[in-house]
């Protein structure tokens, strides 16, 4: 049985790790190499790092920052934000990364997920993306890139088809109603997008309580979550460990990936 992964996710602002609502208001949560550290050592399953304001100001990825976490973590290191070619990725692989994930880059020129898959094979393409529910898209989501800021015109389920089709090896699904709201995923957008799509899914966007992530592993075949709000938010009364969260969906009948013996 395939064992479901805890992810945290760092919206990385000038080198330091931020949490946002709905992508607005970020409040500092401290730099990131020292989060990354923690997360290291309270053992989290997998980190992804977003440079959230890169492609809004048509820069490249924080490739320092990068390299100072790449260099505290031994877990599957995802990065993205400021990819646009495949110098691109072959500059943030060399950095310490093992993925690369592509969002709004990926809209602008679809054909970057096709490079990167067969320069460095499938499973090192993520393709992220950010949807909000939207009456008027055949799905009721729809695409938004540079931050959540900007609407596409692109429905969200058949633009996650068309990436795998493309090459993505994996899909992080966020969605921007939910997004650090810690109200619980959107487990109807799970399932849509799992009945659309055979590579593995990542859910973002909404976890605050250890139920929801029952909720999402019991309910929809999501591979991996992103908590990131459980663990660091300043928001929360409570923040929890990786620990007790693996503890409670071991307990509720969830597999995940054993804690390493200190």
């Amino acid at each position: 049985m395939l064992t479901k992964r805890l992810i945290a996710c760092f919206d990385i602002i000038g080198g330091n790790v931020t949490k946002a609502v709905q992508f607005q208001d970020n409040i500092y949560v401290g730099a990131a190499e020292e989060l990354a550290l923690s997360m290291y050592e309270k053992q989290i399953d997998e980190l992804i790092f977003y440079d959230v304001t890169a492609s809004a100001e048509k820069r490249p990825i924080d490739i320092e920052t990068v390299k100072r976490v790449a260099a505290c973590v031994f877990i599957p290191f995802t990065v993205g934000g400021g990819i646009k070619t495949l110098s691109d990725m072959y500059e943030a692989l060399k950095a310490g990364a093992e993925k690369i994930s592509v969002d709004s880059m990926a809209v602008r020129n679809p054909d970057i997920i096709t490079q990167g898959s067969k320069a460095f094979g499938a499973q090192c393409v993520v393709l992220s993306t950010q949807v909000k529910r939207t009456p008027s898209m055949p799905s009721g989501y729809e695409v938004y890139i540079d931050g959540a800021r900007v609407a596409t015109g692109l429905d969200g389920i058949e633009w996650i088809r068309r990436g795998q089709e493309l090459g993505a090896g994996e899909i992080c699904l966020n969605s921007i109603d939910c997004d650090g709201t810690c109200a619980g995923y959107d487990l109807e957008l799970m399932k849509k997008a799992e009945a659309a799509v055979s590579v593995p899914l990542i859910a973002s966007g909404g976890a605050g309580q250890p139920e929801h992530l029952r909720d999402l592993f019991k309910t929809t075949q999501a591979q991996a979550a992103i908590i990131s709000s459980m663990l660091y938010s300043p928001r929360l009364e409570r923040n929890f460990s990786v620990e007790e969260l693996k503890e409670y969906l071991t307990a509720q009948g969830v597999a995940v990936r054993p804690m390493r013996a200190e």
